[in-house]
């Protein structure tokens, strides 16, 4: 069989995804599934000695398929008892107080734009009184005004104590969200937390090697790694932005890369430079190996040497699991090339995919794994035949021009190119004959040159059809410019790489020879920034879009897998077939033509876990759909350009939107311009069509008068809406209660715009973040307030939810959207008990999630994300 690492790693794939299975996970321990894959290793050598050749081959899947569900059913339950989830699930720690964590430091204080970061590998805490012993990792963070140095002095492997409140990461509970909490996890992380002051944080004892804990080898890595980190940013000091692009390409620190250049680089879809991985491995490889070549060593030395390094970088980059993967596939095939004449590079990829799958199942799950070998099969599948059917046998034609003897070993077109090249260096050695020794050299480098340019060109453009749909379905990006984009900051990255490296190590020894080194890596730095700013000023350079349908997906893997076996075998006919396949449906994925997931008839309103503030998604039954608000608050300070946290329109309302299906949305309102209301908007306005934006009162605001200069540039239609105000939707009716026109303005709360929708006999009141004299006005002015289900005011605070409003809304159901935790004391626990007294069914979304409420116009029927119903 060519391929027998594929078979087995698809198989062993096979059973990790199956006992992921809720229902295997019932019934299935690891006993079991090692059960079934010896006995099918049994079956398979009786078929084996039987001379039944393909049953055995079946048998031997399947017990690589059991051993994947034994490996992960191990990892799942393989928890250690002292492991800090496990004690916080017990109640045997409480999360809700500051507590001492006690444990070393995993890596140096981590420097951010606005702080510290420190990762603590844990050993004991205080709780209760007692001290338990503990496992697991906390990252906490220190905010630290800039340029100021670090109350504390500690480095790697030095034992610390930390007073302070940790917690598990917190995930938003909407559906298509990002599961931050496991993506903390993949790292080691399972609690997070913030000082409070930085005296806080103490060394306990001695530094680690001078008298406390005895250095670690990965503390001894991990200070080489600061100290690294250190030298980048001394030796570019004078450019601090192209120091943050080089700390993320050489050491994989992108925590100072500021927000704009990311936008540019995600629009131009060479992201992928800024993330240490495949292309970054390839590029230090190929440098070591032309540096072998120069010195004329042997392949074994040369692939040795390079293994080491390619080791070396893993231990000293940040964002270890795509560069260990990218090392691993390089690591494979190099030890096959000294062993073997011919490599397959899919078996490579599938035997790095194997080992990684044995020792991690969970990988499986993490995108960044799944784009990562993804990108490999796709240059191994489709890339390499293409350039070995196009530009290889020309360039090999290229190789000893003069050999008249080594012509016929060619193919007849490439022949007939080594020919046609070798009269031109002879023509141009009759001209200058002083060029004799030169002269087909200087004819065949503009040949050589071209051919690696096509590869390139080729290499982008396989990319881009491999992982076109995938990137659609993570990221929501299509980018126009890519193909073009990629080959300009691809060969820069391929100089960036080695020479920083290189450039680095020299500032280690010499600090003078690195910032005279420097210097040119901050122009190439420089110049791949122009770049990447030069395509991304093209209009259109990028659009977002949905998730494509999973049927979509399937689809397209089917149709690449056929053409990748076309092109492998050179049947004509099916690479047409298939080709035209997967243009077909890479289209529909541009295009996105399906109806958004909405249920039709039904109004719809969600009110979505947005922390501390307020987005509510509406459907009518007609198809349009409104956003109410768009939360923000925790990503809104930036420090040197960067956030100091998510952009909640981001990274939390437009996927939510997305899961939806959705690239419109008819209208977007704006209660009132706090920044816990309108932060998400911009993000939204960028990311969809907005029909119509509506607000209230314009209010003297700075965030106000950004949002409605970034709607003029998008064409999106600004409605100043007022008591009065009604549009009918397919039989649902949106009526504005609130503010009254040319009154005067109360407070900012006080002027949120107040909605009233009705759905047949069905009603639901949207109150924004008023408070009492507003619910009092409305009271007293006779507003149809009667409602089934209330958005509550104002996260629940004590200055709304009267019990004379109430009394007047008298509601079945209530929401409250309130951020876990808060600073606030939200909901005020006079509210609370105030609708619990009215029999009110309230939800909150810090404690159930996401909150819809569904309406066929006669019935109404609430469920939640966290506690959905059956």
């Amino acid at each position: 069989m060519k391929l027998p690492s594929l078979c087995i790693a698809t198989s062993l794939a096979g059973g990790i995804l199956l006992a992921d299975l809720a229902f295997l996970q019932a019934h299935f321990g690891s006993r079991t599934w090692i059960l079934l894959g010896a006995a099918c290793l049994a079956a398979g050598g009786l078929l084996a000695r039987l001379g039944k050749l393909w049953p055995t081959w079946a048998a031997a899947m399947a017990a690589w398929m059991f051993l994947g569900g034994a490996a992960s059913t191990l990892e799942r339950t393989a928890v250690p008892p002292d492991q800090v989830t496990s004690l916080i699930q017990q109640a045997r720690i409480e999360t809700g107080q500051p507590l001492r964590w006690t444990g070393r430091l995993r890596q140096d204080p981590v420097r951010l734009p606005w702080g510290l970061r420190y990762d603590i590998d844990l050993e004991q805490v205080e709780s209760a009184g007692k001290s338990l012993p503990v496992s697991g990792g906390l990252q906490i963070q220190s905010f630290l005004e800039p340029d100021s140095d670090p109350p504390l002095k500690v480095r790697a492997g030095d034992r610390v104590e930390a007073l302070v409140k940790a917690g598990l990461p917190h995930n938003y509970a909407n559906p298509g969200g990002f599961d931050y909490r496991r993506y903390l996890e993949r790292q080691e992380i399972e609690l997070t937390g913030s000082l409070r002051s930085a005296e806080l944080l103490q060394l306990q004892g001695l530094p680690a090697g001078a008298g406390g804990p005895a250095l670690r080898v990965w503390d001894r890595i991990a200070r080489v790694r600061g100290r690294l980190l250190d030298t980048v940013d001394a030796m570019l000091a004078g450019s601090p932005g192209r120091a943050a692009v080089a700390r993320a390409m050489l050491l994989g620190d992108r925590s100072f890369v500021d927000h704009e250049r990311v936008e540019a680089f995600q629009q131009t879809g060479v992201y992928h430079v800024l993330v240490i991985a495949g292309l970054h491995v390839a590029a230090l490889a190929a440098f070591l190996f032309w540096i072998g070549r120069r010195l004329r060593l042997r392949q074994v030395a040369t692939a040795m040497l390079t293994i080491t390094a390619l080791g070396a970088f893993v231990l000293i980059v940040e964002d270890r699991p795509p560069i260990l993967r990218a090392a691993l596939m390089a690591s494979i095939y190099l030890f096959a090339r000294v062993w073997f004449r011919r490599v397959s590079l899919i078996n490579t990829v599938a035997l790095a995919a194997l080992v990684i799958l044995a020792l991690r199942p969970s990988e499986i799950s993490d995108p960044s794994f799944l784009l990562s070998f993804l990108a490999a099969a796709t240059i191994a599948a489709l890339a390499v035949p293409w350039m070995q059917h196009s530009s290889e046998p020309y360039l090999r034609a290229l190789d000893h021009l003069d050999d008249a003897s080594r012509d016929a070993g060619h193919a007849p077109k490439s022949a007939q190119f080594r020919l046609d090249v070798r009269a031109a260096s002879r023509w141009l050695y009759s001209k200058w004959p002083r060029l004799q020794i030169r002269a087909s050299q200087i004819v065949s480098l503009p040949f050589r040159v071209a051919f690696r340019l096509w590869e390139l060109a080729i290499l982008t453009i396989a990319i881009q059809i491999g992982m076109m749909p995938m990137m659609a379905n993570y990221f929501h990006r299509i980018s126009i410019v890519s193909p073009l984009a990629n080959i300009p900051a691809v060969l820069l990255t391929a100089l960036i790489v080695p020479y920083g490296l290189f450039t680095l190590g020299a500032a280690v020894i010499w600090p003078g020879l690195g910032h005279a080194l420097g210097r040119l890596l901050s122009a190439m730095i420089g110049a791949l920034d122009a770049i990447v700013d030069f395509f991304a000023r093209w209009h259109g350079a990028s659009y977002r879009l949905p998730n494509p349908p999973a049927a979509v997906l399937a689809a397209f893997f089917v149709a690449a897998i056929l053409l990748a076996w076309a092109v492998s075998v050179r049947r004509r006919a099916w690479i047409v077939v298939a080709a035209a396949a997967v243009f077909a449906i890479e289209v529909v994925v541009c295009i996105y033509p399906f109806a958004p997931r909405l249920t039709p008839g039904d109004f719809e309103l969600t009110v979505l876990d947005v922390g501390q503030g307020d987005s509510l998604f509406a459907a009518f039954p007609g198809g349009r759909t409104m956003l109410i608000d768009g939360g923000g608050i925790v990503g809104f300070h930036r420090v040197g350009g960067v956030r100091t946290g998510i952009d909640i329109g981001e990274d939390v309302v437009s996927p939510y939107l997305w899961w939806r299906g959705l690239k419109r949305i008819d209208v977007v309102v704006l209660t009132h311009p706090h920044e816990d209301h309108i932060g998400g908007l911009s993000a939204v306005l960028n990311n969809f069509r907005v029909g119509e934006l509506w607000i209230g009162r314009e209010e003297q605001v700075p965030a106000l008068h950004s949002l409605l200069k970034l709607a003029a540039a998008r064409g999106v239609r600004v409605v100043h809406q007022a008591q009065g105000a009604e549009r009918d939707w397919g039989g649902a009716t949106c009526t504005v209660l609130w503010p009254v026109r040319d009154s005067p303005p109360i407070s900012e709360n006080d002027d949120s715009m107040v909605m009233r929708v009705d759905d047949g006999r069905l009603a639901w009141l949207l109150t924004g973040d008023i408070e009492r004299p507003v619910e009092n006005a409305l009271v007293a002015d006779g507003e149809p307030l009667e409602a089934d289900f209330l958005k509550v005011p104002h996260h629940g605070s004590k200055t709304s939810s009267t019990e004379p409003f109430l009394a007047a809304v008298h509601p079945r159901y209530a929401a409250i959207s309130v951020g876990a935790n808060n600073v606030y004391g939200h909901p005020s626990p006079e509210v609370t008990e105030r609708l619990a007294a009215d029999g009110i069914a309230t939800y909150r979304t810090d404690q159930d999630g996401a909150i819809t409420s569904l309406s066929d116009g006669q019935t109404i029927r609430v469920q939640t994300y966290c506690h959905p119903s059956p």
